[in-house]
C-alpha cells in the first residue's frame, strides 16, 4: 500500500482539525508507528550522496527546521527517507511562543501561515532529546540543529542567546543553522542587516573555531535568511557570509508578502507564509545568492517545494541541497522520494 494512498486517507481527517492540533496529532502517531517498526517499511530513495559543507548527505532532500522544534521525533522522521534532518529552532530558555491560534492552512494556495514564535522547551531539553535519539547515537545520518533567540531577549543582546545555544548544541550537530529570519520574533530580521549581521557572524565564527579546537571536530555553520529582500540586501548578506567564512546559507524562511493569497480565508493573518506562495520569492533569492557567491559556499534551497519538479527548479536556480516542510502537509511523506527521484544525479 503506497504512502500516497495512506496519506490521502488520513489527510481529510487531519485537515478537519485546527492546523496546530493536526501537527500535534501527526507527530506522536508517527513516533508510535516508528516504535512498532512500521516506518521502516517506507520505501527509501535510491542512494544519491552529495558532499556539502564537508558533510556527506545520503541524498540531497532534507527536512527543514520547524516541524520538530524540540528534537523529540528525530528517529521517526529519519525513517521517511530524508538525506538530512534539521530540528529546532531552539532558544536558550523554554518559551510558550505566541498566543493561539497561530497556524492557518490556505488550501486553495497550498500555503500555511504561522506565527508560532519559536515555541520550544529550551536548549537543555532539546539536547537531551537529541542525545537520546537512535539517529544520533548510531551516527545514522546528517543532523542539523537550528538555533535562535528568546523573544524577551533585547535585540542588542541577541548574540548572547546564539552563543549560548551554539555552545550547547555544537557537540551533537552535523551542522548548526543560525536562524535570523523568522518574522515571528520581534525585530529578529533586523539581524540580517549591516553592522548587526557583521557583529553576529564575527562572534559566532570565533566561537565555532574555539569549539572546533575544544571538541576536536569542525561543525559547519549555516545562516538561514528571509525571502523578503531586494538585490542590494542579498548582496550585502552574501558579502558578509564570504568575509566571515560561514559554511552555508539556507534560502529561505517564510514571507511576509500576501500578494499570492489576497482575499483568501486566513490570507490576512499575521505571521510567515510558507508553501507554494513562497516558491518564486525564495527562488529569486537563491538566484541572487548564486550570482554573488558562485562556488564560495553552498546554498540550501527551501520554500514552496510541493512536488519533485519543484526541487529540480531549486537546484537549477543554484541550490546544492533542498529542504521540505509545508509540502509534506499537502503532499504527504511520498514527497521525499518524489523530490529525490527528480534531482537524482543532478
Amino acid at each position: 500500500m503506497s504512502q500516497n494512498f495512506l496519506y490521502s486517507l488520513a489527510r481529510p481527517l487531519l485537515f478537519s482539525m485546527d492546523a496546530e492540533q493536526a501537527h500535534h496529532t501527526t507527530l506522536p502517531a508517527l513516533k508510535r508507528a516508528a516504535a512498532l517498526g512500521l516506518t521502516r517499511l517506507v520505501k527509501q530513495p535510491a542512494a544519491d550522496p552529495r558532499t556539502v559543507m564537508g558533510i556527506t548527505f545520503k541524498n540531497p532532500v532534507g527536512l527543514a527546521a520547524g516541524l520538530d522544534k524540540d528534537g523529540a521525533y528525530i528517529d521517526a522522521l529519519a525513517d521517511l527517507g530524508f538525506g538530512s534532518i534539521e530540528v529546532g529552532t531552539v532558544t536558550p530558555r523554554a518559551q510558550a511562543g505566541n498566543p493561539k491560534p497561530r497556524m492557518f492552512r490556505l488550501p486553495e494556495a497550498h500555503g500555511i501561515i504561522n506565527r508560532m514564535g519559536f515555541n520550544n522547551g529550551g536548549v537543555d531539553a532539546f539536547v537531551d532529546n537529541v542525545q537520546s535519539s537512535r539517529f544520533y547515537q548510531d551516527k545514522a545520518g546528517v543532523l542539523g540543529l537550528n538555533i535562535g533567540k528568546n523573544a524577551d531577549t533585547p535585540i542588542e543582546r541577541a548574540t548572547d542567546d546564539y552563543l549560548h545555544c551554539l555552545e550547547k548544541v555544537y557537540p551533537y550537530a552535523s551542522y548548526v543553522t543560525v536562524n535570523i529570519s523568522s518574522p515571528n520574533t520581534k525585530n529578529l530580521r533586523q539581524l540580517q542587516g549591516g553592522s548587526e549581521l557583521d557583529g553576529l557572524l564575527g562572534t559566532l565564527k570565533q566561537a565555532q573555531l574555539r569549539l572546533a579546537d575544544q571538541h576536536k571536530r569542525y561543525v559547519p555553520l549555516a545562516l538561514k535568511i528571509a525571502p523578503d529582500m531586494d538585490g542590494d540586501q542579498v548582496r550585502n548578506i552574501a558579502d558578509a557570509l564570504v568575509r566571515h567564512k560561514i559554511d552555508g546559507v539556507i534560502a529561505t524562511n517564510t514571507t511576509l508578502s500576501r500578494d499570492a493569497v489576497t482575499g483568501m480565508r486566513h490570507g490576512a493573518e499575521a505571521g510567515g507564509l510558507s508553501g507554494a506562495p513562497v516558491f518564486a520569492l525564495s527562488n529569486t533569492v537563491i538566484k541572487l545568492l548564486k550570482a554573488e557567491l558562485g562556488d564560495a559556499l553552498p546554498i540550501i534551497g527551501v520554500g514552496g517545494i510541493m512536488r519533485g519538479a519543484d526541487a529540480k527548479v531549486k537546484m537549477d536556480c543554484g541550490a546544492q541541497l533542498v529542504q521540505l516542510y509545508s509540502g509534506l502537509i499537502y503532499a504527504g511523506p511520498a514527497l521525499v522520494r518524489d523530490c529525490a527521484d527528480a534531482v537524482r544525479g543532478k
